[in-house]
């Protein structure tokens, strides 16, 4: 696996990969952690299923755009361009943070989505390009990890961060925010860093001159239906895109619930400890992950999914009759571990099966049906928030979906359960 930064230009791209998944989750700690020290209950609930839904609302408008942009253009100058809008972005964050404007930071959450949304056909499509069909499964696991490890860490730095920058006084919004605004800066300097990077990155193939944006197909919604029904073409990768749907969208429920139900069961108010289980279990795809890739090597191991499906089922099943913070750590763990296995060879299948001039359309449907799974079930969070459901009992329901999940993939791939 480590020998893939032999390839010219892959290191590079790895740091990229980690600087930018660090800096789109920094501004949303600091939001959700503001949110977590302010709000309590539904409230609470509402606003962090909101602010997540602000990230993934673009992936979801921007579908076709981004899928064609990817395939028209070479993949390196549309992160180089992507690269440079983060700058503009975080520059703008960074002084709505010391004027106190936290509406503002709210809604600039929603600019991070887009410019991630343009940017993410491109960024995984250039996977295959770089490392090769060989090397495609190793590619995805440590990609993943990357990702997932810029992740762990970006929730433990800017919580840090965050925590021991608060005054005395944080009894209004506006004054918690101004409060943390020099960790902004952070965040320009490494979309600058990201930038540079994307300049080394070597260009793979020219632009394709034949492939043309139609509006009047865009507006009347043709791209979509065309895009989804070559998706559904394929079995192998239209129930591949499903599965991670499924994972991703209970996991956005799950991130946007528990913090009320921490506080609920266990009376934890420090960001720090809250960011930091959720970061474990990130730790634990992580594992999960660099496992999926070794057992894998220079194949697609189907047999990880089924594993992967029951695990997460059993381990989000335990997770409302715990409250003590070390054996939630542990228990999320184990679920990230699980999900690492779950969603490593799903990936792989999806790039495996997609033809080479078609594979960022391909991988911007996975977006699109993924996004819209978690959107809905964001949606969702909100009105059972609304509602007063508690976080216990939308736990359980995440659970039962990821059950029927299970129950279907094993029937689907009897074999590989078996193995």
């Amino acid at each position: 696996m480590f020998g893939l930064f032999k390839v010219r230009g892959f290191a590079a791209y790895t740091v990229m990969i980690f600087l930018n998944a660090f800096t789109d989750l920094g501004h949303k700690i600091i939001i959700q952690n503001m949110v977590f020290k302010h709000y309590d209950g539904a409230t609470q609930i509402v606003l962090t299923a909101l602010v997540n839904a602000l990230i993934l609302l673009p992936y979801v408008m921007l579908f076709t755009p981004a899928g064609f942009i990817s395939d028209k253009f070479p993949k390196n100058k549309v992160m180089r361009l992507s690269a440079v809008a983060a700058i503009i972005i975080t520059a703008l964050i960074t002084v709505s943070y010391y004027c106190g404007w936290f509406g503002v930071a709210f809604a600039l959450t929603f600019a991070l989505g887009v410019q991630a949304a343009l940017y993410s056909p491109a960024k995984y499509g250039y996977i295959k390009e770089l490392a090769g069909v060989d090397n495609l499964s190793a590619a995805n696991a440590l990609v993943q990890a990357v990702t997932i490890v810029a992740i762990l860490l970006g929730v433990f730095v800017f919580s840090i961060l965050f925590e021991s920058m608060l005054g005395p006084d944080i009894s209004t919004l506006k004054k918690m925010i101004t409060a943390i605004a020099p960790i902004g800066f952070l965040l320009v300097g490494c979309s600058v860093v990201e930038t540079v990077l994307a300049y080394r990155l070597p260009q793979k193939r020219d632009t394709d001159a034949a492939l043309l944006f139609d509006k009047k197909k865009y507006l009347r919604s043709q791209y979509l239906r065309e895009n989804l029904q070559g998706v559904k073409d394929s079995e192998a990768i239209w129930l591949s895109i499903i599965g991670l749907s499924i994972f991703w969208a209970v996991n956005q429920v799950v991130l946007a619930v528990f913090g009320a139900y921490l506080k609920e069961a266990a009376g934890v108010t420090n960001t720090i400890i809250a960011q930091g289980l959720l970061a474990v279990g990130g730790g634990g795809i992580v594992a999960g992950s660099m496992l999926a890739g070794r057992v894998s090597r220079h194949s697609i191991e189907t047999r990880l999914i089924p594993v992967g499906a029951v695990g997460m089922t059993v381990c989000l099943f335990m997770l409302p009759m715990l409250a003590n913070p070390w054996v939630l750590g542990l228990l999320f763990f184990l679920y990230g571990v699980t999900g690492g296995l779950y969603i490593v060879p799903l990936n792989a299948l999806i790039q495996f099966h997609a033809r080479e001039g078609d594979l960022g359309r391909v991988l911007a449907a996975n977006n699109f049906m993924q996004n819209c799974a978690m959107i809905s079930f964001l949606a969702l969070t909100i009105l059972f928030g609304l509602g007063s459901i508690g976080a216990s009992a939308l736990i359980y329901l995440m659970s039962t979906v990821l059950l029927a999940g299970a129950i279907y993939t094993c029937w689907v791939l009897p074999k590989s359960a078996v193995k």
